[in-house]
């Protein structure tokens, strides 16, 4: 009977280069010579039913793998590619395409992420000569509504909690050994289930990404910029998206999403909140957070995340009949920029939102890691309890400029009780609440000192006689 060949080159080398072996140490143990095992890489000679025996018996190789025909997701990513009428020409055939996802996985993804970028692009370009079109000019241009702010609007508007994701944390934890560190449990996964190993990576070596996953070594890379808890986050991102695929492309089809980048950003934030509740178990974060009034550095120190991990986990909690204080959080820049925003049950524009220049948040930045809180009260009488704290960055070298955020965190003033932020801040012994507005050009408050915009509600009242406290004093 015929020996079946297989053609497995670039598999076996992978693996061989992954193990960090040479050519000369694999040969002997498969008790070939390194020139044999050298045309076996390079697909010129066949594994032989004898090889797979030995190689099976030798390394940690699943024979199956061996013997498949490629990436099959990849390569269908491939053929779509290769419809694109621009590459008519070039159309590959089954083999061709089998080949490239074996010998050059990384080049395949990416040829399939210039495409995607090639296409996304000629969306936007269409989008806007559409809009100039029917508009006759360029003057909406500096509005477009991009992905990134259709994805930004569906999360700030929804509550963070999902019971799917909740559920799928709580299964996928319940996989991990409760005596042994999260990272460990995170990266048993990874190599158990996919035969991916986590390597930290320098800064020269990894100069712009916080993750990579390297198809061709299998590896997954973080950079050495992160604290070990936002390394912990981005493995468990990648656990998230490795073991709750489906579900997560169930939950982004329930946004109904513009396009397939909106879809995109969408997927890894469902990830990354994935990863958030396995970092954080819900009743044990939800217990403690209650007894510890919410005091969020101690509950970052007692679950070893960092002050913004935290803060984003405690609006994740509100299941029915086991839910916490609600809170909303946004991140701003010391430029005023908004990063993030969310809340237990969206981030409250209509109310407050957020954007006044006298809010607590922006005196962060003078004391960094010091936590300012104090009540506020919005024009239409609503009280809050807001504060303020900047929060750890990427890790920068002596030529970087470190960059700095801050968290803006509120709740109601009716919850004062449980939270104690507001001690001393709510009762007859504390001081007059601060007033604030939505934002300047929204807000119609006389006399403000901090005015930055003239209200677009109201004229203004100017007066050569009178010289008020802003240069936007309206009647």
């Amino acid at each position: 009977m015929a020996e079946t060949k297989i053609f497995a080159g670039p598999k076996i080398r992978r693996y061989r280069m992954g193990q960090d072996m040479t050519q000369t140490s694999m040969a002997e143990k498969l008790a070939i010579s390194p020139s044999y095992l050298n045309l076996i890489e390079r697909n010129q000679r066949p594994l032989t039913v004898q090889l797979l025996l030995k190689l099976a018996a030798n390394f940690d190789i699943n024979l199956e793998e061996l013997q498949g025909q490629g990436d099959a997701n990849l390569m269908s990513q491939l053929r779509e590619v290769f419809s694109d009428p621009l590459l008519a020409g070039e159309l590959p055939d089954r083999s061709e395409l089998m080949e490239l996802t074996d010998i050059a996985p990384n080049v395949a993804t990416a040829t399939v992420k210039l495409h995607r970028a090639y296409g996304e692009l000629l969306d936007r370009l269409s989008g806007l000569s559409r809009m100039m079109a029917e508009d006759g000019s360029a003057a909406q241009i500096g509005g477009a509504r991009l992905p990134m702010d259709e994805v930004r609007e569906v999360f700030e508007l929804r509550t963070p909690y999902n019971a799917a994701l909740e559920r799928a944390a709580e299964k996928l934890t319940s996989q991990f050994d409760p005596h042994e560190e999260l990272m460990v449990s995170l990266q048993n996964w990874l190599q158990n289930n996919h035969k991916l190993s986590v390597q930290i990576l320098p800064v020269e070596t990894m100069p712009n990404w916080r993750r990579r996953f390297d198809r061709h070594a299998n590896r997954l890379y973080i950079s050495e910029r992160l604290s070990q808890a936002d390394r912990i986050e981005e493995v468990a991102t990648e656990v998230a998206l490795l073991a709750e695929e489906k579900l997560i492309e169930e939950e982004v089809g329930f946004l109904k999403l513009g396009s397939d980048e909106a879809r995109r950003l969408a997927r890894f934030e469902f990830a990354r909140l994935l990863a958030l509740a396995m970092m954080m178990p819900y009743e044990r974060v939800l217990r403690i957070a209650k007894r510890l009034r919410y005091d969020i550095n101690v509950l970052r120190s007692r679950f070893n995340v960092t002050f913004a991990q935290m803060a984003w986990r405690l609006t994740m909690l509100q299941r029915n009949g086991q839910s916490a204080v609600p809170l909303f959080v946004k991140e701003i820049d010391v430029a005023g920029n908004c990063l993030r925003r969310g809340g237990s049950t969206g981030f409250p524009d209509t109310n407050f939102g957020g954007e006044c220049p006298k809010l607590v948040v922006h005196q962060a930045f003078i004391s960094p890691g010091q936590i300012f809180a104090e009540q506020v009260i919005t024009p239409k009488q609503q009280k809050y309890i807001v504060l303020g704290r900047t929060i750890e960055g990427l890790r920068s070298g002596f030529i970087d400029r470190p960059r700095r955020t801050a968290l803006l965190i509120g709740f109601d003033v009716a919850r004062a009780s449980e939270i104690i932020y507001a001690d001393g801040r709510v009762g007859n012994e504390a001081i007059e609440p601060i007033e604030i507005g939505p934002a300047c050009r929204l807000c119609e408050r006389q006399g403000c000192i901090s005015r930055a915009q003239a209200p677009i509600t109201r004229p203004l009242g100017l007066d050569d006689m009178v010289r008020g406290l802003s240069a936007f004093d309206f009647n």
